[in-house]
């Protein structure tokens, strides 16, 4: 009867020994401070010859260098580049001149970002609970060069919202829409066509928005004894 009892219970420890080391060895993946890659998509503008956030879509690529600050939070800086065009020809509003109008100009962007996962991000077996698919929503500030006439810098405030997903342990893929907001109206190298005078620091001002797809590889590891994000 005792070696029975003693039976069970060696079984029960047993048992419980392996399911608490079945989610203990689903932790053993090493966690990434940071990640690089680079993006690619459409850009276009939205102003006094544009109305429309879809319309002249243009080339726009991106480099990306991301550091992780927990499973759901990220400092992302961008480095990106594409053209905006348009002309008063292809504009569906009445301007108070007939004088023939395009511009052709170039955006290169440099911006810091704010993104926050709806969920911790991961594989699983670096840290419980985290998914392979996730959608976030991302803020932030940089600046912006245009060429063109009146080309300068302005700042950029960017927001917007995407997904993330979990190629595989170290590879993910980023798909996202954000929109930049600018306190300047020379983005299409003219200003104040209607020769009204405004005010507020983004009204009646020049904006561009991306539909962007991205790939980006994780880098420096962090220590698995001290900073694996467990909580």
């Amino acid at each position: 009867m005792a070696r029975n009892t003693c039976g069970r219970i060696g079984r029960l420890l047993l048992a419980a020994c392996l399911l608490y080391a079945i989610p203990s060895a689903a932790q053993d993946e090493p966690e990434y401070k940071m990640e690089i890659g680079a993006g690619g998509g459409l850009v276009a503008y939205t102003g006094d010859f544009n109305g429309n956030l879809l319309k002249g879509l243009q080339p726009w690529g991106t480099l990306i260098a991301k550091y992780h600050m927990n499973p759901r939070m990220a400092l992302s800086l961008n480095v990106g580049m594409g053209k905006i065009k348009g002309s008063i020809a292809d504009a569906e509003t009445w301007y108070p001149t007939t004088e023939p109008y395009e511009f052709d100009n170039t955006l290169t962007e440099g911006i810091v970002r704010y993104e926050y996962n709806f969920w911790a991000f991961g594989t699983g077996r670096e840290y419980r609970g985290a998914r392979k698919l996730v959608p976030f929503i991302t803020l932030g500030l940089g600046i912006v060069h245009h060429s063109g006439e009146n080309s300068g810098i302005t700042m950029s405030m960017p927001i917007g919202a995407g997904i993330k997903y979990k190629v595989s342990q170290r590879l993910n893929f980023t798909a996202e829409w954000a929109l930049r907001f600018t306190p300047s109206d020379h983005l299409d190298g003219r200003k104040d066509v209607y020769g009204i005078k405004s005010s507020g620091l983004f009204k009646n001002t020049d904006c561009y928005n991306v539909l962007q797809l991205s790939l980006s590889y994780d880098v420096w590891m962090k220590c698995k004894t001290c900073h694996n994000d467990r909580d």
